[in-house]
Order: structure tokens, then sequence, then C-alpha cells
């Protein structure tokens, strides 16, 4: 994902009235902020870790998720 936001750099030249320096500032705040979150994910992804968990019971029993998600979801739809 840090690769694209990088090629997206290159691809688009900036408009002459946009100040060089501000693009700049907002495109290294964009790939700081995606090295963050994918460090994040990354790290709640290593065993006994918050990401693991769900994926784990996911893998073991995929059918009975979709069921808990989908009941989740018509949950939270008719409250609102």
């Amino acid at each position: 994902m840090c690769d694209e936001f990088a090629a997206a750099d290159t691809a688009f030249s900036p408009d002459s009235s946009v100040d060089k320096s501000v693009a700049d500032r907002a495109a290294e705040t964009i790939r700081s902020t995606s090295h963050r979150v994918s460090d994040a994910i990354e790290a709640g992804r290593k065993p006994h870790m918050p990401l693991d968990i769900p994926s784990r019971l996911v893998r073991e029993a995929p059918l009975h998720s979709l069921a808990i998600a989908f009941l989740l979801g018509v949950a939270v739809t008719r409250r609102r």
C-alpha cells in the first residue's frame, strides 16, 4: 500500500498554484500515516494478539462466523 502512495506521487504533478512544500508535507504525512497503520495491523496479527483471535476463529468455523456477522449486521441496522 505504501508503494502505491509513492507511485502516486510521481504520477501527478502538483498544480502551479499549490506551494510545493505544502504538497510535499501532505505527501509525507500520508506516507508516515500509512506506515504507522500498517505496522499496527502487523503487530495486531501476531499470535495471541487481538486481530489473531478472530482470524483463527474464522478459519476454524467460517459458516458460523458468517452467520454471526450477518445477525450482528441485522441487529445494528434495525436499531437505526
